[in-house]
């Protein structure tokens, strides 16, 4: 078989696989640049189909491969090395999107533990696009003091709800974690509270973990519990 034949052939096969569709001599002209007329393109189909690679099923005008098509493709191979290249970007794109998949329902199912282990706000920065979680609003509204100040809690929430990820990235926070108390904090709205963040790595993703909750909180205990949550993320 010479080379513009096998490259039709080539083509009709692409085409098939793609999208189960009788392949017409039209559709080769307009979607592959092979340099010819389409009244060659016919001939060659033509050829092609007495030889036995395509046949047209019922009346269609198109043409399908046979089975001695395809086995004709698996003995050549003649785009092996673009097919891996191809197969091997595929498989990476798609390794990638079920890996961050999984680290957002490991990262969800931790913040959750962490939010019910401290009994106040949890939080985590999920790893793309720079968005955010929360998770234990219900917490720190059962607090005494913000129960006696609920305008603090809607503070609290604005900020959670819109720039928790601004404040994040203008912390220093180090791999031993770090504490603003209070009036440390960089925003007014997070003043009548407490944050403990630090960062975490998981399945090749970056991120920051934390709690937000009342200054009247169990700094030892929440600092351990954070810690322990990142721990667990990678279990």
């Amino acid at each position: 078989m010479d080379l513009r034949r096998q490259k039709i052939l080539e083509a009709i096969i692409e085409s098939f696989i793609q999208h189960a569709l009788p392949v017409g001599s039209k559709h080769l002209t307009e979607s592959y640049d092979f340099q010819v007329s389409s009244a060659t393109i016919r001939n060659e189909m033509a050829a092609l189909e007495q030889e036995g690679y395509i046949t047209q099923p019922h009346t269609s005008a198109g043409r399908v491969p046979t089975n001695r098509a395809y086995r004709l493709m698996v003995d050549q191979m003649t785009q092996q090395d673009r097919l891996m290249k191809q197969a091997q970007a595929d498989m990476l794109k798609i390794r990638r999107q079920y890996y961050l998949k999984k680290a957002k329902e490991k990262l969800y199912d931790t913040v959750s533990i962490l939010a019910a282990a401290t009994d106040n706000i949890s939080f985590a920065t999920i790893p793309d696009k720079g968005r955010f979680f929360y998770i234990g609003i219900s917490n720190i509204l059962r607090k005494p003091e913000f129960i006696l100040e609920p305008e603090k809690v809607s503070k609290v929430i604005e900020i959670l709800e819109n720039d928790l990820a601004g404040v994040l990235a203008n912390l220093e926070i180090t791999d031993e974690g770090a504490i603003y108390i209070g009036e440390e904090n960089i925003l007014p709205e997070f003043q009548s509270c407490s944050l403990l963040a630090i960062p975490y790595s998981h399945q090749g993703f970056d991120g920051v973990m934390g709690v937000l909750g009342s200054t009247r909180m169990n700094y030892g205990y929440n600092m351990a519990a954070l810690k322990s949550a990142v721990q667990l993320l990678n279990q």
